[in-house]
This record gives structure tokens, sequence and C-alpha cells, in this order.
């Protein structure tokens, strides 16, 4: 293959196999090789019918998608030059970016295309299908393509006044990909066994090794890539086992957080130490013996996973060593933008620690005096690109990386640090902050560690910024046992105390150095003779907040309330939390997450990893397994049904409303008893009735689960009965009113997809006067997110019984009524949604 062209034929001969799973709304969304390939051929027609030519460049900003991917290649197809920009990116580095590329198109999505640059003509990637079903999908003709035409300009800063862009060409990517494919190839019959590979990629198409974990590479294994926004780790690992992922493609920084929440759950189950000591012992075990030493671990990830694909940063030794002890593979490599993403890659099953790698075949690495990396190779970028030409070539065929690194006598390739963080001292000494961080980040009571340079009396010297587990730990102490393991020249003589709850970051996790470095020199020039300081305030955690509240009219208050007093709703502490989850990579219990929360109750949880003794929301599953959901089937009909036609005697109408409709819907219902759900299950079409899972009251089913302490056994015991009982029964999940709404989403998101319907009762409680009280916005922001049709159902009568105090109804005295199914969009209001579904019970 000489150009990228030729991986859309991979595609096209797959024809039907699931290429990308996303997901859309709650729902999940697959697309297969030939949808891919459809789209980016008939893509690729409508820039021709718009005129945009081989060369012309389209702004491609927008969240992964297969929609993404089918107008990548639709460019390429086209020759038109892509130019990505990462979804994080603010708006004023857009227009930045435009001034020199001049693009004819921008490609969005529904949330950046209202911040494009005026003027520049925009589709959304949600709307592709519909704008390009018009075009054919037949045989296309591919303008002259040459292996230096240009592929993209990635933009690799935003952080100076001019953005800069480095030229990827087709041979640049060819380079790499090829000797991939090569060792791929080696190994595919072995790949049977195991199809389809699953990718989990947690990484941004618009950075080159995102594009190599979520398109390229996949693709020679025909697998299947799951795109999914959120970082928090149990998020990643739930996805990991419910979709039976096999490589997670991420950053170290992902890897940190994960190796984070294992130990974590082993220190609340006082297993700690025993995980540490297996851990020192297994990293001299086969790996089918660590495998089932920990085999634990392995089963919370699920039995497919087995390898993790980590790059864009330096990797911590001791975290691949983690990883590794447990069993699991760990790829990751070495290489920058210029050098199309790669320049080593260590083999998973040939590793050796701290190595990044071996050089990749047709590239060469040499050492400069100063131990730069240099690198020659097709895979180097021609330069940067401006608005008139391309500049900055290698010198003489050799890319200066800018990195230090050294290289073994086997070939092995270590990184050393940055060339231009390399702190040299007045006596002529290099200091690689890179082998301080690495001591720093073992020492237990510290989060994370950076060193910089200073300016001291006596020169260029280290200072480490310290972000600490907990506020109160001796931060000189900690300096003092670090020194002991450093040589003498690397001695840390001054520290400062990062008080933030991270560091800043770029979209790769990367620490941004130069703006820890200019907080830290601005605290200085106001302290300088301090050894140690504090910083960073809770900048973010503020600055987060206040975009969430929308009040920018006062400082955030620590004992500020997030409901009573920042005004934050259910739906507004619903996005302060996913915020604050991908920020910090730390997973909140959202139970203890309620609107008398304070903001520095929130800095807590984020400090001590978002969990507080609070138990969480029940989301059982083990009803809908067999044999237990036969057994469930068998008492609906033998207890349930009967029961409910003895006593309530329903009159039931408009059935006739779901004849020729397909699952799965969703029903909402108004609320009156405890019996209302098994009287709209008596009324729904059989194929309905057994396949419906029941939104109930979430604090009450924890209540039942989880009693509070110093409740008596007897007690105990009738709970978990009356728990376990409803649960078989009515094969309910909990929706709270107070807290927890994005777990319970996302569970009802997931039961669609697994064809089960939703029940819900969108007041929250029985009514207590008869009359059908405001649906709660909560229910509207579900339902909008959904994307299912909507079957709005009255309850009649049965206020009228229960008022009276009787317990059996005459026959028809209580009615059932179902509407026509409706349809609601994500884009809907959650509040105008709730108001409509609300008219629509009403009118029944």
């Amino acid at each position: 293959m000489t150009n990228l062209c030729s991986y859309l034929e991979g595609f096209m001969s797959r024809g039907d196999e699931t290429a990308f799973v996303f997901t859309e709304g709650l729902r999940l969304k697959r697309w297969s090789y030939s949808q891919v390939s459809t789209h980016a051929l008939r893509f690729a027609r409508e820039l021709e019918a718009r005129e945009i030519t081989k060369d012309d460049r389209v702004l491609l900003w927008a969240r992964n998608s297969p929609q993404w991917v089918s107008a990548f290649f639709g460019c390429l197809l086209r020759g038109v030059i892509v130019v990505p920009l990462d979804f994080q990116s603010g708006p004023a580095f857009v227009a930045r970016v435009q001034e020199q590329v001049r693009a004819k198109l921008a490609l969005c999505d529904g949330v950046t295309a209202d911040l494009m640059v005026k003027g520049l003509p925009i589709i959304e990637l949600e709307e592709l299908s519909s704008l390009v079903g018009q075009h054919s999908s037949g045989a296309w003709s591919t303008p002259a393509i040459d292996e230096n035409d240009t592929v993209e300009i990635v933009f690799t800063s935003g952080a100076t006044a001019e953005p800069k862009g480095v030229v990827i060409t087709h041979r640049n990517l060819m380079a790499n990909l090829t000797p991939l494919e090569r060792e791929i190839k080696r190994y595919l019959k072995w790949e049977r066994l195991f199809h389809p590979i699953r990718f989990l990629n947690l990484l941004p198409l618009s950075h080159v090794f995102g594009q190599f974990g979520g398109m390229f590479v996949p693709q020679l294994l025909g697998g299947e890539v799951f795109f999914q926004e959120s970082l928090g780790p149990s998020q990643i690992v739930e996805t990991v086992k419910r979709e039976r992922i096999s490589v997670v493609v991420t950053v170290p920084r992902i890897l940190d957080a994960l190796r984070e929440k294992i130990e974590r759950e082993h220190e609340a189950r006082g297993e700690l130490d025993k995980l540490r000591r297996d851990l020192v012992s297994g990293g001299h075990q086969h790996f089918l013996r660590r495998w089932w030493t920990f085999r634990d671990i392995h089963a919370e990830f699920g039995w497919k996973f087995w390898a993790f694909v980590a790059g864009g940063a330096t990797l911590d030794p001791d975290t691949e060593q983690f990883w590794q002890s447990l069993g699991f593979a760990l790829i990751h490599g070495y290489g920058l933008t210029e050098t199309a993403s790669l320049i080593s890659v260590n083999h998973p099953f040939k590793q050796v620690r701290g190595s990044i790698g071996k050089v990749l075949p047709g590239q060469q690495v040499k050492l400069n005096a100063d131990g730069e990396i240099l690198v020659h190779g097709d895979n180097v970028s021609p330069g940067y690109w401006t608005e008139d030409s391309k500049s900055r070539a290698p010198e003489n065929g050799w890319f200066r990386t800018g990195d230090v690194g050294e290289i073994n006598d086997k070939g092995d390739l270590f990184f050393k640090g940055r060339k231009k963080q390399v702190i040299v001292t007045s006596a002529g000494v290099n200091i690689f902050p890179a082998d301080i961080e690495v001591v720093l980040n073992h020492q237990p009571e510290i989060r994370d560690g950076v060193v910089i340079e200073v300016e001291s009396p006596h020169g260029p010297e280290p200072l480490a910024v310290l972000l600490l587990r907990d506020s109160y730990a001796n931060a000189e102490a900690i300096i003092n046992r670090v020194n002991k393991l450093l040589e003498e020249h690397q001695q840390i003589r001054r520290w400062f105390i990062w008080s933030g709850e991270d560091f800043p970051r770029t979209s790769t996790k990367k620490v941004r150095k130069e703006l820890v470095s200019a907080v830290v020199r601005a605290e200085l020039a106001r302290d300088g003779s301090a050894v140690s300081s504090t910083a960073g305030h809770a900048s973010d955690l503020f600055e987060i907040i206040t975009r969430v509240s929308k009040d920018v009219s006062r400082p955030v208050d620590p004992s500020a309330r997030l409901g009573v007093d920042l005004k934050l709703d259910s739906l507004g502490r619903v996005e302060l939390l996913s915020a604050l989850e991908d920020r910090y990579q730390v997973e909140i219990n959202e139970a203890a997450f309620v609107d008398t929360t304070t903001v520095a109750e929130v800095e807590k949880l984020i400090r001590e990893g978002g969990h507080e003794g609070v138990a969480e929301y029940p989301y059982p599953r083990w009803q809908q397994r067999w044999p237990l959901s036969w057994l469930r089937i068998v008492l609906l009909y033998l207890i349930v049904l009967p029961f409910t036609q003895v006593l309530g005697w329903p009159r039931i109408r408009g059935r006739r409303h779901l004849r020729g409709v397909d699952g799965p819907l969703v029903f909402i219902c108004n609320h009156v008893t405890m019996t209302d759900h098994a009287l709209v299950l008596r009324a729904l079409p059989a194929r309905f009735r057994t396949r419906t899972t029941i939104a109930m009251d979430g604090e009450r089913l924890r209540a039942w689960l989880h009693p509070a302490p110093g409740t008596r056994l007897v007690t105990r015991l009738r709970s978990l009965l009356t728990y376990l009982s409803v649960v078989l029964l009515f094969n309910v999940f909990s929706l709270p009113r107070k807290s927890g709404f994005r777990r319970s989403f996302r569970f009802a998101g997931e039961a669609l997809d697994r064809g089960f319907s939703l029940l819900i009762f969108p007041e929250g409680e029985r009514t207590q006067d008869g009359a059908l009280h405001r649906f709660m916005p909560g229910a509207g922001l579900l339902i909008g997110k959904l994307a299912a049709p909507v079957v709005p159902i009255r309850i009649e009568g049965l206020w009228e019984l229960k008022n009276a105090g009787r317990h059996f109804a005459w026959p028809g005295e209580v009615s059932v009524v179902i509407g026509k199914p409706m349809s609601y969009s994500p884009q809907d209001d959650p509040e105008a949604v709730s108001s409509d579904l609300a008219r629509q019970v009403r009118g029944l």
C-alpha cells in the first residue's frame, strides 16, 4: 500500500462486521465497516459537489464517532487535507488555526458548531447520514495521490500566540503502519480464536496516536472499536467487562487512575498489604500463575480483556510493573506528532522494564553529544505548516526530538526527559527531572509530583511541586525520605505544595509544566524566601463549579451547599459530577453527592478518591439471567397477574396503540399506589410484559438492601427478603430522587440496548391527593437521551378505591388507559419534555 486510501478497501471487504460502537445519548449504536466506507464515498462526492478539491483544507472539530472516521476517509478520497482539532480546543485557538490554513469547510458536532469561526460553512456530523444520502456509493475515481501528498495538519500546541501545525503525509503514516501490519500478520492465526478483538479507544482521533488506536491498527485485525468519552475509572472497567473489550488504548495517566482504583478497593477490604506482597512475588512468575493469583482483578475487567496500549506521555515504571505483575500485557512506545506518532514500540511478549521499546523497522535513531534523540526515516514530517509554504524541515534528514534518551547494547530505547527541561547546574551537571519524579511518585503520600527548574543564589536547581493525597502530610519528612534515594546532585532543597485538586493537563493528560511553572514562579516572587509554599488554590474546582452553576457574580465559598446556595438542581449536580470525574479521573459516589453537599466536601470527595461510606444504590441484574429470568416469568403468571386480576379487575383501554409496535419502549405512568407496577404489567401485551424493567425509588431499595446501622437482625432479614422479592417479581432498578441519577440513566440505556422496555413513574412519588403532579425534569432528560418511543399510560379509579380504604374493586372500576407512542430527541429541553409528558398523561 502506498497511501491510506487503500485502507478503505479493507473496510469495504469486511462488509457488515461491526467496526465502531459508540454512545448516542444513553444508547449504544453500532456502525459496520460497510457503513463507514459507504459514508466515506458519499462524503467525497459531497465535497466534489461543493467544489472542494485536492489540497483544500477542511477543519474537523468534533468528538470521536464513526462519522468522524467516515469524514476523514472521505477527505482522503478527494485529496482534501484534514485539519483535526482537539475537542477541548477553545474557539480562540480554532480561529488562529483557521487564519493559517484557510479551510473551506468545517465539520463539527452539536457542541462545537456554535463555537466555530463565523462565516465558515459547517456540516454537523450528526446530520452526515441524511446529508450525503442523496449521493451514490458506487465506484469512485480517486485523484492521483502521491505518497508525499499531505493527509492532515495536526496542531500540537495552543499555549503560544501562533499555533504550530505539523504536516503529516501518506508516506509518514505508511512508514509506521507497514511494519506494524507485518508484525500483526504473524499473529493473525491466533486472532481467529478470539475474534473479534475489541478495542476501547479513550484517545481523541484528533491526535495521531488516537488515529492509530482508533482507525488504523484495529482495521488490520478486523476489530471493533468502542468510543467512550468518560474517563472515570469505574466506568472504564464497567465498559471493558460489559462490552468484552480485549484492548484498552489510553494514556499513562488513566493507567495510574485505574491502579489507584484497584488499590483503594483492596484497602477498603483490608487487603492492600497482601496485594502488594503478591505483586512483588508475581513479577517473577509465569503469566498463567499471575493470572490465577489475581483472578479476582481479571474477573473485574472480564475474562476477554488482556492488554493496554499506552502512549502520549511517559509511563511510570512502577505503573508498568504493576499491570505486568497482574498478568496483563502492556504495550507502549515513544514518538511525537512530527514522527507520525511512533518511533519505537515495545513488544508485548518481550519487554524490558523501563524501556520505550525498540526502534521500528525503516527508521534510524541516534543520540547526539548531549543525549538528544535524533530520528531519520520516512515517518518524519517534512515540516510545519504556514499559510504559503512548509518550513522547519528536519536538518539533513535528521529530526531533533528535543528529548533526551539512552540506548542499551540490545537496541532498547530509554526516555530520560525533555531536553529543554533538563536542569544544568552551575557546576555543569545535568539533572533530569524525570529521574526525580519517578522517586517522588513512589511515595505513598504523594498523588503526583513534578520537578521544575528555579533560580537560586547558586544557580539553577530543581524544585519539587507536590500534589499531596492528604493536606496534613508532612512534606519536609517526605522530601527527606526522597533525598536519601537520590544522588547528591539530584537533592531537593526546595519544594512547593500544590493545593489544587490536580495539575493542569493536556487532553492526553500530560502535566502542563509551563503553567505549573508560571504559577510557582509567581508565588515565589511574592515570597521568595519560602522553602515551601502552597498554590493552585482550588481554582480548577471553582472554575468547573462556576461554569456549571453559571453564577460568576461572586467567588465560590467552600461552605456553599450545592443545592441550597449554588442552586444546582438534580440535573446540575449530574453535570457537575460528570465534569469532576472526567477532570480528576476519580469515581465519586453519587449517593454522597446531594443538594446539601458543600464545596469543601466535594474537595474532600475528590481528594479521597470519591468514596465516603455511603452505600450505593442497587442496580441488580441477577433476576434477568437464566434460570432466574424464567422463574420471574413463571411467578409473574402464577402470582402477580392472577392477584392483580382478582383484586383489581382492571379495564384496559388503548392497547390497540401497541399493535405492530416493536420494542423496546419507554412506558410512563401516573403513580397512585404500590400496586401500579402490577396493573401496568397486566395491561401490556405479553411481548412487553415479560421484558420490562421498572424504575423504583432508589432510596427505598437501598434502605431494604442496606439497613441503617443498629437495625435488629430480624428487621434486617425482613428487609432483605422484601428487596429480593420485589426485584425478582417486578424486575426493578434504582431511580433515586435526590442523587445517583447518572448511573441510573446509564443502567436504563443499557436495559434498552439489551431489549428491555422501561416503566417509569415521572412524578417520583405516589400522589397524596389523587391529582397528577409535576413530572420531574430528570425524567425529561432521561427520556430525551434514551431516544426511544414513549408510551403514556394513565391509571384511573385507583385513587378513589384507595381513598375509600377498599382493597378490592368491582370489575371495570379501575382502568388502565394506554396512549399513542411519541418520540423526543436529546436536543429537546428536559423541562419541556416533562411538561409535555404530563400533558399527554393528563389527557388520556
